[in-house]
């Protein structure tokens, strides 16, 4: 394993490794405190303690915190009985300092067991910093409110990411403020900004994954709102700069006044930007993008605002989910739509291969493809523009050996594998899907090239100066375009996610057919055998009689045991009568039967929606059944979860004040219209997980807001 280098000896080289989190430095604004928990004395402390304490650094270290005076002991002990510390709690408190009372704002955490961090900045004005002291709580509290309702009715998330960067403007003043959004590759671009008219816009600029290291993407998950107060600072080291006794140095992740790092704040000197501020936004666990902000003077915001900044990220954060999962559900409408005119087509003209291709449109549109081409059983079937038939098949064929998770995509097909650079005029970029397991069956759409204009924030490949070991990030951050040839328009996450639901459809459309040919033909089973046993869809046949004659494996997987050839099929489940009498009415009139019932399972009963077909032949006798199932787990998991959010949601409600309070109010109906786009959604992806996180980020958000109060209220 690559060694880490010590903070501030790094280059553009390896600054991928720098331990960021123990850079073992702070802003000079406010000041550490490593306590003891055990004796509550202090075992390190910011070299800073004179200008912001007024007691010398070596009379601070191994001193009891109650000989600070004031109340911090007493606050910082209650803080520790009261909870596990490992996030930052706020505190207010007074010091006092050569006879003087002194109110002091700051955080306590625990980051490991026996010490406790304790982070202070004076609540008296900064000499020589801008900030924003004067935001009254009635101020701060319309401000909030009106952001919140603009966030909770935007549609899309280009207009949430413009409401976003005007809010965040507005509430703490600095220069320019943007939303900046990361791609699949951790590239970013600025997707949303508001700026000063003097400065040059950054909208639309990309920037390269490397500008931000893994380690501090990592960072940026756990602390979510990072302020740097003036980029020419001196940052104050910690002293001694190892804990006693372990010997190691203090892991700062989630210490708000942690100094950055050497290389990132070289970065901003480059931008000319003096003061920096940024929240994350969070999606499913994962760093979506950030809110980033930047002032050409030193500024500094108070902790009430810096709580205000991140609750706005918190509820930006659950309006892109409910935004997001709705574009999916949107897909999964769209997919039904296609399922059922392939369905009616297949029953009219007996190929479903035909029929997806009657009406080009219908395929090449959804997904803006300039070209479609569909290899099944050896067979070839194209649409619109598309390279030769061998070139098709050897694009399939590098396809099914890339061994990634479908649906593949590519945008520059010949970059990717120099062999096929002939495709480019026609197939440059390729999205594709497999139809078998078996089989190198897929559905592919193409895109013609398109010469591309990307803006990069500097040219993305000179990212240093002459020499690569200085501390030099990139030194113009004017736009440096590039024509990107070879290259088609990149396929986005909801034309994935549309891919992706067309290729289980058609699957399950191929299932289907199958079957039929199961009953229509046995001789031919040992054939069709295997499309049906590794569908995605639960599946199992059965004879006229009912008795079963074939389950696949995904059946198996929701009821694992052992299929007999001839058991009955209604034994299965746990209702077994329902379902004769469903067969009964199946025999009589043919028909489709549809049914939420509960599957026998080795741990209980499995809630499933059963469709249920019977099978005709030609001269009109009934051959048999295909039962198909849909697993119902997720469904009342999401209902579970839905109700847990509606009871926190009134819970809520009963515990405000009887004063109206609009921007609680502002939350909770922000988190309700959430929950609405989420969860009243059908066919979108599984969305419990989606509402736990709403109700997560709405208690959270809340928790930020009542601290507001607290600290504002006179």
């Amino acid at each position: 394993m690559a060694s880490q280098p010590e903070s501030g000896a790094v280059n553009l080289i390896n600054c991928e490794l720098e331990p960021i989190h123990l850079i073992g430095a702070v802003q000079s604004h406010g000041v550490l405190l490593s306590v003891r928990e055990a004796d509550g004395v202090i075992i390190q402390a910011s070299r800073n303690t004179l200008p912001v304490l007024c007691l010398p650094h070596a009379e601070v270290i191994d001193l009891p915190l109650a000989a600070l005076g004031g109340d911090l002991s007493e606050s910082v002990q209650h803080l520790c009985r009261s909870g596990p510390l490992t996030e930052p709690v706020a505190l207010q408190c007074v010091l006092m300092s050569q006879g003087n009372r002194r109110r002091f704002e700051g955080a306590v955490h625990r980051p490991s067991p026996g010490v406790v961090v304790v982070e202070l900045e004076a609540l008296d004005p900064v000499p020589g910093l801008e900030g924003l002291t004067d935001l009254s709580p009635e101020a701060l509290a319309g401000t909030l409110s009106a952001a919140v309702q603009r966030f909770s009715s935007a549609p899309s998330v280009g207009t949430l990411a413009d409401g976003i960067v005007q809010a965040l403007r507005d509430l703490t003043g600095y220069d320019r403020v943007m939303v900046y959004r990361f791609d699949p590759d951790g590239h970013g671009k600025v997707i949303a900004e508001s700026r000063h008219p003097r400065l040059a816009p950054f909208l639309g600029h990309h920037y390269p994954a490397s500008d931000i290291p893994q380690r501090a993407r990592a960072l940026y998950l756990r602390n979510r709102v990072r302020m740097l107060v003036n980029v020419d600072d001196e940052p104050q080291l910690l002293d001694p700069p190892l804990l006693r006794p372990s010997g190691e140095h203090l892991d700062m992740s989630m210490c708000s006044l942690r100094s950055m790092s050497p290389i990132h704040m070289q970065y901003l000197r480059n931008m000319g930007v003096t003061a920096s501020f940024s929240a994350s936004l969070v999606r499913d666990g994962q760093l979506w993008g950030l809110v980033t902000a930047h002032h050409h003077a030193p500024r500094y915001l108070r902790r009430t605002v810096r709580a205000a900044a991140e609750l706005l990220s918190e509820v930006a954060s659950t309006r892109l989910a409910a935004i997001e999962n709705y574009a999916h559900a949107q897909v999964a409408l769209m997919v039904r739509r296609l399922e059922q005119r392939l369905v009616e087509a297949t029953s009219t003209e007996g190929d479903w291969r035909y029929a997806i291709f009657r009406n080009p449109r219908t395929l090449l549109q959804p997904l803006e493809a300039t070209g479609a081409a569909l290899i099944y059983d050896g067979e070839l079937l194209t649409s619109g523009e598309v390279p030769s038939t061998p070139e098709l098949r050897a694009l399939v064929s590098w396809i099914d050996g890339q061994g990634r998770p479908e649906p593949f995509a590519c945008s520059s097909v010949g970059k990717a594998e120099p062999s096929l650079a002939s495709l480019t005029p026609t197939a440059s970029g390729v999205l594709a899907v497999r139809l078998s397991t078996s089989r190198p069956d897929y559905l592919l759409w193409l895109r013609k090239e398109q010469l591309l204009t990307v803006t990069w924030a500097g040219n993305p490949a000179k990212p240093m100066g002459d020499n690569p070991l200085e501390l030099s990030p990139r030194r113009s951050f004017d736009a440096w375009s590039e024509i990107v040839r070879g290259t088609a328009l990149p396929w986005s996450s909801t034309e994935t996610a549309l891919a992706r639901a067309i290729g289980v459809a058609l699957v399950d459309i191929i299932v289907q057919v199958q079957a039929v040919r199961l009953l229509i033909a046995e001789h031919q089973l040992s054939q069709v055998r295997g499309a049906v046993a590794g569908a995605r869809e639960p599946v199992i046949v059965a004879d006229v009689n009912g008795n079963v004659i074939l389950a696949n494996e995904a059946f198996l997987a929701l009821s694992p045991q052992p299929v007999q050839r001839g058991e009955r099929l209604s034994e299965r489940f746990v209702e077994p009568a329902l379902v004769e009498h469903a067969l009964d009415d199946l025999r009589a009139v043919p028909q489709t039967w549809r049914r939420h019932i509960e599957l026998r399972g080795d741990e209980g009963p499995l809630p499933v929606a059963a469709r249920a077909e019977v099978v005709t032949g030609r001269d009109g006798l009934r051959l048999g059944f295909i039962v198909a199932l849909e697993d119902l787990r997720e469904v009342r998991r999401t209902a579970q979860a839905r109700e847990q959010l509606e009871v926190s949601l009134r819970q809520a409600a009963r515990l405000r004040p009887l004063d109206t309070d609009e921007v609680v109010t502002a939350i909770l109906t922000n988190a309700s219209l959430a929950a609405m786009d989420i969860a009243e959604t059908p066919g979108g992806p599984p969305v419990a997980g989606l509402l736990n996180e709403v109700e997560a980020s709405t208690r959270r958000a809340a928790a930020l807001y009542a601290q507001i109060r607290r600290f504002t209220t006179p």
